[in-house]
Order: C-alpha cells, then structure tokens, then sequence
C-alpha cells in the first residue's frame, strides 16, 4: 500500500502537465498535484508553510527562473530543502546531470518519447516515493 502523495509539478509545457494528469488518472492513483508553470509560481505555492508537498517534480527547461535556479533557492531554505525534488526533463546533458545531483536532488528522470514508457517510469517513481517516510506538515 502506498500513502497519497502531494506532488509539486512545476512545468512550462500545458501538454506535459496533461500528460502527467493522465498517466496518474490512468494508473487509479490518488495523488494530489499541485502545478506550478515556473519557479517563480512554485516559490509562492511553497511559501504557504503549512502546505508543503511531499515530493517536488521539476522540469530543467523553464522560464523566468530555470530547474537549476529553483534547485539553488529551494536547497538554501531551511525548511524546503528536505523536500524529495526529483527533475523530470527532456536534458540528456551530462553537466546538467552532475549540477543538479551537486545541488542535491533525490532523482533525475528523462522524459521518453514513448508514452507506454512514460507511464511505467511515473508509475514506478511514485510507488517508490509512496513508500518513503517522508516529512510531513
């Protein structure tokens, strides 16, 4: 048995968030997502203390403030830092790699291009997250 989850999305691409919607309304989970369409967005949605996710997915790709900053702000918070931040992109490049695990991320998952191989990858992503001890408000 799993625990329900409230996962922080934060991802520029509306097809992406559907897709994400769709794979965890497919798989019959019951995770809450919370979606923010940039860092900017996600820092406001985390200042409410009180509300904090259990897990945060971040895209690399964004505007206004990119996966990287965000990381920067969020790993400098004392109370945000110990949120799993797990970055879910399209990135391949090794540097971006080797800087968000620098920063101190809890998982970096490429974005397949087949959607039977996204599914199984969110799939076992949130199972395992599901059965964590996490830090909750």
């Amino acid at each position: 048995m799993t625990n329900k989850l409230k996962i922080l999305l934060i991802e520029d691409d509306a097809i992406e968030v559907m897709k994400l919607n769709r794979t965890i309304s497919s798989l019959g989970l019951k995770h809450e997502i919370i979606e923010a369409n940039n860092g900017e967005e996600a820092i406001k949605i985390l200042e409410e203390k009180d509300k904090l996710p259990d897990i945060i997915l971040l895209d690399l790709n964004m505007p206004k403030i990119n996966g990287i900053e965000f990381l920067s702000i969020l790993k400098n918070d004392d109370t945000l830092k110990y949120i799993p931040t797990i970055i879910l992109t399209t990135s391949n490049n090794h540097k971006d790699v080797l800087e968000c695990y620098k920063i101190g991320i809890a998982g970096y998952i490429l974005k397949p291009l087949k959607y039977e191989e996204y599914v199984s990858k969110i799939e076992k992503l949130l199972a395992y997250w599901g059965i964590n001890e996490l830090i909750r408000n």
